[in-house]
């Protein structure tokens, strides 16, 4: 929220009990929110060293096949929830596309596009930021693709 704040960017700030037995679409719901509209910030990487962002619906997957191909590169795997901290600066259930260690190459979802809104982690488990993606453009470069599945 402070990158947010210093980037003159308006947005809506979200806070929740943490459940660890609570899913992404668990806490939409019970903040009244479309689970379409709330996205998992997602990080990968195709060898070591090269890392790559993912934004989709809390209810959905992600494609590795689409993904990688969305980055033009042959495979992709998750990244182990140990490692997060280190490459991206954040804790499990607390990742977000703004502030992480380094810019990573980001792509979010197209069924974003529907929405004038998004929301996503604001950086800490418990916490939510709703941001226009246009707005999100301003500080972090990303592509649309389709990326994710049922």
């Amino acid at each position: 929220m402070r990158i947010l704040d210093a980037h003159k960017i308006y947005y809506r700030h979200f806070e929740y009990d943490v459940d660890p037995n609570m899913s992404g679409v668990d806490i939409a719901r019970m903040q009244n929110q479309n689970p379409d509209m709330v996205f998992k910030t997602l990080v990968t990487m195709a060898r070591p060293g090269k890392y790559y962002v993912f934004l989709i619906p809390v209810a959905r997957e992600l494609d590795l096949k689409r993904a990688a191909i969305a980055v033009n590169e042959k495979s992709l795997s998750m990244l182990h929830q140990r490692d997060l901290l280190g490459i991206a600066g954040y804790i499990h259930g607390g990742c977000s596309p703004v502030g992480m260690k380094k810019l990573f190459p980001t792509v979010l979802d197209t069924s974003a596009q529907q929405f004038e809104t998004i929301i996503f982690s604001a950086g800490r488990p418990g916490h939510q930021v709703q941001v226009a993606p246009s707005d999100l453009l301003k500080i972090v470069p990303f592509t649309f693709a389709d990326i994710s599945a049922e």
